[in-house]
């Protein structure tokens, strides 16, 4: 993609609203455009971000068994009235009524919308384990809707729901997921924590909030600094075998984790003193067994083994991709910008011409646009005729992994300059080895 031509709208002030880091460097980097109070449009840039979080998500959603669908986003209230939950969710549903006065809602979650489709189709246990998923917008009437991206009123959930015959096979959907989460959020660039934490309106009586550190948290956790290195289950991971998936949850629950609100003091202060870890932390995904707390109200149930019917024992599931961009963010960043993690980068490499117009370094700057692109690299080509020091500054902004510098002096000695973002390292290169080294370092 040349700059050129591409929907960037770079802001050189921090604009005042933007109270977090994410916020600021979200709004200057032209990721977003706030449209109301907890609203944003998502830019070019930030948009091909989310779509790579997503497709992360979607292929360890994949990968661990759960299905993929799409349900609506404007719900029946009699689906809620049926579960319980319409007249105690409280403010943050946005009630609205159809032409035909019949309530309706916009959705915050979708327990009762799935468990209809469920009871509608699923009759033998014969048909489970059963795992939907989908990722789709929400809408919660946050009574102060602050931080950008991170509480929003309107958000992206990828949110999943497990059906299962009873208690032992919910048990194995919940750490299916558990695990599912683990590599997720470690493929984005960020180590996550899984911390016990209260069930909230979702209900049930297990949950666990995935946790990522960082100094800019909305909320004080307290962990073992053993989770700082266990290890994050590989691509190889079988999680047909629910032994196995097992074992890597007790691993990964063994060790003391706690949000404020299920903290322990007495559990914490046994811990010798220097193998705690206090800090601020970011929620980046939410997982609940809840049992038959929609099945029974709702009538969702299956034929047994044993011939008689069943109610369904369930849990859900969920992950914000909008707010996980911010928190990445705020986990990775410096004084001049963002600093994406290669998997959810925008772009893999930012390629700047530094004298746009002179032949020699249009010629050199082209042939390596077409020849990264070739070897499947995404190209961020600034080909503008802006000032070095703005291009630089830009391209530090939005972050990209790598800088590929193509000067008049460099290109008279057969050589570019290639910057790593994360470190700062820089090296000149000769032009005929660029796409080569790019790769090697991937």
């Amino acid at each position: 993609m040349r700059l050129s031509r591409y929907f960037l709208p770079i802001l050189k002030e921090t604009p005042r609203e933007a109270e977090i880091v994410s916020h600021r460097l979200m709004l200057r980097a032209g990721m977003i455009r706030q449209q109301a109070a907890g609203s944003f449009s998502w830019l070019p840039l930030g948009k091909r971000v989310l779509d790579k979080v997503c497709a992360i998500i979607r292929e360890e959603q994949n990968r661990a068994g759960a299905l993929e669908i799409l349900m609506p986003t404007i719900q029946s209230a009699d689906l809620w009235r049926e579960s319980g939950r319409y007249d105690g969710y409280g403010k943050e549903m946005l009630r609205i009524k159809d032409r035909h006065d019949r309530d309706m809602l916009y959705g915050p979650t979708n327990e009762e919308v799935v468990t209809e489709i469920f009871r509608t189709y699923v009759k033998s246990y014969k048909d489970l384990p059963l795992n939907l998923y989908h990722i789709q917008w929400k809408f919660r009437d946050e009574v102060r809707p602050r931080f950008g991206v991170m509480r929003s009123r309107e958000f992206l959930m990828k949110d999943a729901y497990s059906f299962d015959l009873d208690y032992e096979g919910a048990k194995a959907a919940y750490n299916r997921m558990f695990v599912s989460y683990l590599r997720t959020f470690t493929r984005m660039g960020m180590k996550a924590i899984p911390m016990r934490a209260d069930t909230g309106p979702i209900g049930g009586d297990l949950s666990h909030e995935f946790i990522i550190l960082a100094d800019t948290g909305e909320s004080q956790v307290f962990c073992h600094r053993d989770f700082l290195a266990l290890p994050v289950p590989g691509e190889d991971t079988n999680f047909s075998d629910d032994n196995e998936i097992g074992d890597i949850v007790q691993r990964w629950t063994a060790p003391y984790a706690a949000t404020d609100e299920m903290h322990d003091e007495k559990a914490w202060e046994a811990i010798p003193e220097d193998e705690r870890l206090s800090a601020r932390g970011i929620e980046v995904g939410h997982i609940f067994h809840f049992g038959q707390k929609y099945s029974k109200p709702m009538n969702a149930k299956v034929t047994g083994p044993d011939g008689k019917d069943h109610f369904i024992s369930g849990g859900s599931y969920g992950i914000g991709p909008t707010r996980l961009v911010a928190a990445i963010i705020e986990a990775s960043h410096d004084d001049n910008g963002i600093i994406w993690p290669e998997s959810v980068a925008p772009f893999d490499v930012g390629l700047i011409n530094m004298k746009a117009g002179d032949p020699a370094c249009d010629r050199v700057a082209e042939e390596l646009y077409d020849s990264l692109a070739a070897s499947g690299k995404d190209v961020l080509y600034d080909d503008t005729d802006e000032r070095a020091g703005s291009k630089f500054a830009t391209a530090d902004l939005i972050g990209l992994p790598w800088q590929v510098i193509v000067g008049p002096r460099g290109v008279a000695a057969g050589e570019v300059e290639i910057k790593n973002r994360r470190t700062g390292e820089r090296a000149n290169v000769a032009i005929a080895d660029v796409v080569g080294r790019l790769s090697s370092a991937a």
